[in-house]
Parts: structure tokens; sequence; C-alpha cells
């Protein structure tokens, strides 16, 4: 079995993972330049009003995040596992976005009906689980806590 990284130095992953890391970082990275560019307006349909940034910025900033996480999951083999985190917790911070859009019933990104904004709802903890899969953060910290305990 592969050691997990611990983001000071470069240990073997299964290919599996590696696929999934490189999939996501390719997925983060569309994501992000799509914000800036082609489906801006999707995405600023999603930021929820309360927001005191406003919509722009908010649009902008997250795309640049998705494109700084993207890369870091495909030219950073040796941070996976924090990069790994900070992807989860990029997910979780995005949340309020997919909620509000459900809550206001907001069309976007062909999301038309309350069926389909719940089903995206259900999707994002996946994400979740896919960042701390495929970078093996999951793994590690299971690692850490079970040397802690001998």
């Amino acid at each position: 079995m592969a050691r997990p990284a611990t983001g000071n130095r470069h240990t073997p992953t299964s290919l599996p993972r590696t696929v999934g890391r490189w999939v996501l970082g390719a997925f983060l990275l569309l994501a992000g330049i799509s914000h800036l560019g082609w489906n801006r307006e999707a995405f600023l349909a999603q930021v929820p009003q309360w927001l005191p940034l406003g919509g722009d910025f908010v649009v902008i900033a997250s795309g640049l995040v998705e494109i700084a996480l993207g890369a870091a999951l495909l030219a950073l083999p040796r941070w996976r596992v924090p990069a790994g985190w900070i992807v989860a917790a990029f997910f979780v911070a995005v949340f309020p976005g997919n909620i509000s859009q459900f809550a206001t019933g907001t069309d976007s990104f062909g999301l038309n009906s309350d069926l389909s904004r719940g089903i995206r709802l259900a999707f994002q903890p996946l994400l979740v689980l896919w960042a701390l899969w495929s970078t093996g953060a999951w793994q590690a910290l299971r690692s850490a806590r079970s040397s802690r305990r001998r």
C-alpha cells in the first residue's frame, strides 16, 4: 500500500487516485477559466445577494482560486495532501451559492427545476470526498491518527 504524502516529500500514490487528482485539477482549471470568460453570467446567478463584496468580485475571485487550486493539483504532487484539504474547504465554502440557487429558484447551468438544483446540492459533498480521496488527504489523516495511538 502506498504511503500518503505529507507535504514535505513525494511519496507514491495509486494510479486511480492520481488520475482522479488530474481529472479534478483539470475540472477546476476549466471551471476557473469559465468564471473569467464565457460562463461568467451563469456563475453570477449563483452568488447569494447577501454577500457584501458583490457578485462580480466573488465570481472573479473564486475563478482565480479555482485556477490556482487546479494548477496545484496538477503541478505540485508533493503538496497534494495539503492541496486536497484546501480544495475540500473551497468546495464547502462555495456551497452556500448552490444553496442560494436552490432556495431562490435561480436557473443557471441548465438547472431549471427544484429537482435538478436539489440533485446538484447532493453532489457537492461528493466533490469534497473526491478531493480528499484523490489527494490522499483522508488517508494521511487516518495514518497520522493511528500512529499517534501507538
